[in-house]
């Protein structure tokens, strides 16, 4: 009798431990779906097509200079694949990691940035060979909103032949590289002080 009894309990037993790992693992899926939809912190780069609306076409005054590479990066708010080539400028493009400090350190001076100088210059970000969790996180932490390309294998940085962390693009109007800066961190002022050097345009205070 016991010895039925006892085998009759093992099946009880094992529906128990069934459903409390069901309940406790089912939380951790729904925590880790929720933190995945989480909208992005990044503007989306339909308007990266179209030059700034009160830029200067020649305001830098510059000729030559070669191209944009002739990528194509998915948008980290999603939609189409964009072509790098297609950007319009006057732009600055800042290539960065979350894992990498300098970047870090700057990309709230290239928020300024882009706050200050709206409407006559774009600011862009490259998050390249990077975790989408990581770069949303650095986003939402640090207020980041300008549009956001997502470089998985560094193939911005292979292009131009530049192996460097953060890596900051000053493109023309007229789609060209103005300059290429890899000194490292840069902070509101050198940033303005490289636009004005290199786009010909001043950045308000």
């Amino acid at each position: 009798m016991i010895r039925r009894l006892a085998l009759l309990s093992v099946p009880l037993l094992l529906l128990v431990t069934t459903a409390c790992t069901a309940e406790t693992e089912a939380p951790g899926r729904t925590r880790q779906d929720a933190a995945a939809g989480r909208p992005s912190p990044f503007q989306d780069c339909a308007a990266l097509t179209t030059a700034p609306a009160g830029g200067d076409d020649t305001a830098d005054g510059a000729t030559g200079g070669d191209l944009l590479p002739e990528l194509t990066l998915n948008c980290f708010t999603g939609g189409a694949p964009f072509a790098l080539r297609d950007v319009r400028g006057p732009a600055v493009v800042n290539v960065w990691a979350s894992w990498c400090p300098p970047c870090r350190k700057e990309l709230p001076a290239f928020q300024r940035l882009s706050e200050r100088t709206e409407g006559q210059l774009r600011v862009i970000g490259v998050n390249s060979r990077d975790s989408r969790d990581a770069a949303q996180a650095i986003g939402e932490d640090f207020g980041v909103r300008f549009p956001m390309l997502v470089d998985q294998g560094e193939a911005v940085q292979r292009a131009l032949r530049r192996n460097a962390f953060p890596l900051t693009i000053f493109v023309g109007a007229d789609g060209r590289i103005r300059h290429i800066d890899s000194s490292g961190a840069l902070d509101d002022a050198r940033l303005a002080d490289l636009v004005q050097q290199h786009l010909g345009l001043s950045v308000p205070a």
